[in-house]
């Protein structure tokens, strides 16, 4: 092949490439599907802002998280796009970087000053080592387990929070199926992550026997890439909710689509009453 038509971007250099076949689409972008999948998170933190900044508290510490959501989007694309290692490293390092601020606001809500200061050193503390250690000696398996963890006390804290922080028992309910809708949607969307991988060569053949664009539904690395937008677009909403204190009605009318819509399913409506 001559090298004008080759991958712009140069052979692989990261140590992680998934079931998309590479560089089928245009020579400017390896995994097109994984590429384009990615920007719903950035959709979807844009969204975040735009809402938060309609509200009359609207600070830069709240504002982090969406940052964050966007972050992941930026860095995700470009991973898929590049399959360099540089962008690899910065894709899972945006995953601490969304994860993180996260857990320090729910950590740190009504606490001292000198209590939120320590709280704010221990997790800059973890993070810092755990990237360091991540890029230094190429080690995935503690990237991993503490994204997880992250992932499992967000999920776990936040549920507890909302029966602690929100009184009204209607929009409790909602928020806490709210939540768990964010917590099946990431479930998910692991499960067919783990598919994609398992699955590879049966995936790749389906892709050829449908053609393109129906191909792309059998991208399942960028199904991932939505259900995990979904989950943490809804753990950025109700962690935001529950730690600014301003839960005082129902939030389905704020929350982007689909989260809305499913809200309105799972929640029922307000004041029905049983007949005697």
């Amino acid at each position: 092949m001559d090298s004008a038509d080759g991958p712009f971007w140069g052979p692989q250099t990261s140590y992680l490439n998934f079931c998309e076949e590479d560089y089928v689409i245009t020579r400017y972008i390896a995994e097109f599907a994984n590429t384009f999948s990615s920007l719903i998170f950035i959709i979807y933190g844009i969204y975040g802002l735009v809402k938060l900044h309609q509200k009359p508290h609207a600070t830069l510490g709240r504002s982090i998280p969406y940052f964050g959501l966007m972050g992941v989007g930026i860095c995700s694309a470009g991973y898929h796009m590049t399959l360099k290692y540089h962008t690899q490293m910065s894709d899972e390092l945006s995953m601490h970087l969304l994860v993180t601020p996260l857990l320090y606001r729910i950590f740190t809500i009504q606490t001292s000053p000198q209590r939120t200061r320590l709280i704010g050193i221990l997790f800059l503390t973890e993070f810092t080592v755990v990237m360091v250690v991540h890029m230094v000696m190429n080690e995935f398996l503690l990237h991993a387990v503490t994204f997880g963890l992250g992932v499992l006390l967000i999920a776990t804290q936040t549920i507890k929070l909302v029966s602690l922080r929100v009184p009204d028992p209607f929009t409790r309910k909602k928020l806490r199926n709210i939540g768990l809708f964010g917590v099946g949607s990431f479930l998910f969307g692991y499960m067919v992550w783990l598919i994609d991988e398992w699955a590879c060569n049966p995936l790749i053949r389906i892709r050829h026997s449908v053609g393109v664009p129906l191909a792309f539904v059998f991208e399942l690395h960028g199904w991932w890439h939505v259900f995990t937008a979904i989950g943490g677009y809804i753990a950025v909403e109700v962690v935001d909710m529950i730690t600014s204190g301003e839960v005082h009605k129902d939030p389905t009318d704020e929350l982007a689509w689909p989260v809305a819509d499913v809200a309105r399913f799972i929640g029922g409506a307000r004041g029905t009453k049983k007949l005697n």
